[in-house]
């Protein structure tokens, strides 16, 4: 293989792997408090939408951001509110979200533009442009933020406090700190994430937003979480493999096999989604999520 073409397709992989990243890490400080998030999709469609349209109407793309995230905090306060402050399925609530997301956004969408959802073209300062070697800040801030989550984590109080939510919150509680408090800053926390992942996509990557734009990535980054089993640096690792898988399926797109004929793009376009189940296949029952996860916790009086 040409060394141009491996040269791009790293690229690419990069590129690709940036939202997975930043999904993936909102539900690594999500998860590890004992909140399991199943809207990473929601919030990423949530805010690429609400991103778009901000560039759009303000001339900035910086703009942008601050509506993305902040509509990817709301939706994540939502799910909070269900799942924590009123003890709700996290489960429920999470599907609820993506739901939500996808229909409010196609609607919105619609009535605002009248182009079927979709957001009008983003040209010039609307979008993020490359900044070092052809990649956005967005990028960047996506790299920086794994060492930095990895930090806070392991080397802090308020992430031992956080950790120590996701696995004993009783304990928490019993040392006179608030367990609702430190899930609602893990809450904000990946809302920030998904904020900047859906950003990304539909404001850095893209020219606009389209409807369904996240196309599974949330989903495939819960799959990375797993995958990674809950840390920072192998997070990175699974999330640059499934962009690889993405990038690679790009460059196949129209492969002619010997005996075979030209490769279904369709079937090429399935491999990222075929190596998730794999990959969940062989990794459920192997990792251990935080034990709390997923089990609201009811204050004992």
């Amino acid at each position: 293989m040409d060394f141009g073409i491996i040269v791009t397709i790293l690229d690419s992989a990069l590129r690709l792997s940036i939202p997975l990243l930043a999904a993936c890490l909102a539900g690594l400080w999500s998860e590890r408090s004992g909140v399991v998030d199943i809207g990473l999709e929601g919030k990423m469609l949530a805010a690429a939408f609400a991103a778009a349209a901000a560039a759009y109407v303000f001339g900035s793309a910086w703009i942008g951001l601050v509506f993305g995230i902040f509509a990817s905090v709301v939706f994540g306060l939502i799910h909070g509110f269900a799942s924590i402050s009123q003890r709700g399925n996290q489960i429920v609530s999470g599907v609820a979200i993506n739901m939500l997301a996808a229909g409010l956004t196609a609607i919105v969408g619609n009535a605002w533009y009248g182009q079927g959802g979709r957001t009008p073209p983003l040209e010039g300062d609307q979008r993020f442009d490359g900044i070092l070697f052809g990649h956005s800040a967005l990028v960047y801030v996506v790299l920086l933020a794994v060492p930095l989550t990895w930090f806070i984590m392991g080397r802090t109080r308020f992430g031992l406090r956080l950790r120590a939510v996701g696995e004993n919150p009783a304990a928490v509680d019993t040392a006179g700190i608030s367990v609702t408090g430190l899930r609602y800053s893990a809450v904000v926390i990946g809302g920030i994430f998904c904020g900047i992942g859906g950003t990304y996509l539909s404001v850095g990557q893209a020219a606009g937003f389209l409807p369904n734009m996240t196309a599974g990535r949330g989903f495939i980054a819960l799959a990375a979480l797993i995958f990674a089993k809950w840390r920072a640096w192998p997070a990175l690792g699974a999330c640059f493999l499934f962009g690889l898988l993405d990038a690679v399926a790009n460059q196949l797109q129209g492969l002619f096999i010997s005996g075979i004929g030209e490769v279904p793009v369709q079937a090429i376009q399935a491999l990222p989604y075929l190596m998730t189940v794999i990959l969940l296949a062989g990794v459920i029952g192997k990792a251990i999520p935080p034990r709390a996860a997923g089990v609201p916790y009811v204050k004992e009086r």
